[in-house]
Order: structure tokens, then C-alpha cells, then sequence
């Protein structure tokens, strides 16, 4: 299944930062989800410049240890 950082974004108002993005993309990452749509800047003031190279890092490593908390 496609994970698109929009429909997260929208789906979870609860986010405040970049670093809350990425732990909840490592967690749905270890739950299954196996692509990745990089579609919109995050809006977190904590976000960096390489955010697509981070988001992506974090997901492809998330993915190859499932089952991790």
C-alpha cells in the first residue's frame, strides 16, 4: 500500500513536529505499508531542508526491521 505524507498529514492533526512525522512514518512503515509518495513540505518548523532524503531514510529503515515499536 501507498503511504502518502499529505493524506498522514491530514489524517493525523495530532502531529506538532518534523520528529513526530518520523516516528509515525518508522511505525506505519513496521506495520506493512512498503511505498512511499513524498508529495508535500511538511508544515513543522522543525522541518529540514533534505526532508525527502530523511523521510525516505527513516521509512527504508523502519521497513527492514518489522515488528519494532
Amino acid at each position: 500500500e501507498m503511504l502518502v505524507i499529505s493524506e498522514v498529514l491530514l489524517r493525523h492533526h495530532e502531529l506538532k513536529s518534523f520528529a513526530e512525522l518520523v516516528t509515525l512514518i518508522q511505525k506505519l512503515a513496521r506495520e506493512g505499508e512498503t511505498f512511499l509518495q513524498l508529495d508535500v513540505r511538511p508544515p513543522f518548523d522543525d522541518t529540514p531542508q533534505n526532508w525527502e532524503d530523511r523521510l525516505e531514510s527513516e521509512f527504508t529503515s523502519a521497513m527492514a526491521t518489522p515488528g519494532k515499536p
